[in-house]
């Protein structure tokens, strides 16, 4: 085992334990650790959805056991995103304009983890329907043509329109960054799918790191810091993908 695939696999752990301890199955962080270390995009996309099948199902049940799914609130989204994130899938992306694409999206997720903040109890709202089809659609089709569960651009959203608070966040953003994982990658199945010689391991390294932080983050754990961290990385993937 060389010293380049022993860094990766520490950085892929602790990326899974950091998603999963606020709901995420890590597909924008994966996908960013692969940017850094050049993986191709014809692996990075299966790969991450791959990855976000287990992180992100393991996250479910430990949010899930805890009470805060919000059945409600999560099926209209999913009603339009899982079609769409199948198409999506059916996607061929220019190499060069996916890392722009995927640098601009991580973003999104830095912007969520420095900037919004949890929901106060007494501001909250009652979810829109209608909304919730347009905004799964939406979600859906971006998340199967780059790779991702939906889950960085789902979280802010339920944050900031005020119809969730965090850990029902985490709770409905892990099941919705599943759904749309499978749909992405069946999409994906049609065009073929490449994974790396190494996948085994990166799957068991994900799950340990998923697996930790899912139990942990649905427990009362002091999350501030591990986002701020994880924002400075993501931050640094993003540098890169966009001005290099």
């Amino acid at each position: 085992m060389t010293t380049s695939l022993i860094l990766f696999y520490i950085l892929l752990f602790a990326i899974a334990f950091l998603y999963a301890s606020v709901g995420h199955g890590g597909a924008s962080g994966y996908l960013a650790l692969m940017a850094l270390f050049s993986f191709t995009p014809d692996v990075m996309k299966p790969t991450a959805l791959l990855l976000n099948l287990f992180v992100s199902s393991v996250s479910f049940i430990q949010f899930y056991r805890g009470k805060y799914f919000l059945w409600k609130i999560f099926l209209p989204f999913i009603l339009t995103s899982i079609p769409l994130a199948f198409a999506g899938g059916l996607m061929s992306v220019d190499a060069n304009l996916y890392k722009k694409v995927l640098g601009f999206f991580l973003l999104i997720p830095i912007a969520r983890f420095l900037f919004v903040k949890n929901t106060d109890p007494k501001d909250m709202k009652p979810a829109n329907f209608w909304l919730s089809l347009v905004l799964g659609g939406a979600i859906g089709f971006l998340s199967g043509m780059i790779g991702i569960g939906g889950g960085i651009i789902l979280s802010p959203i339920l944050l900031l329109l005020k119809w969730t608070n965090q850990k029902q966040t985490a709770a409905i953003s892990a099941l919705f960054i599943f759904v749309n994982s499978v749909a992405g990658l069946s999409g994906q199945l049609t065009r073929g799918i490449h994974f790396s010689a190494d996948m085994l391991g990166f799957v068991l390294v994900a799950f340990a790191g998923g697996l930790c932080g899912s139990w942990l983050g649905s427990l009362k754990f002091p999350q501030t810091v591990l986002k701020n961290v994880l924002a400075c990385v993501l931050m640094v993937a993003a540098w890169k993908l966009l001005w290099h």
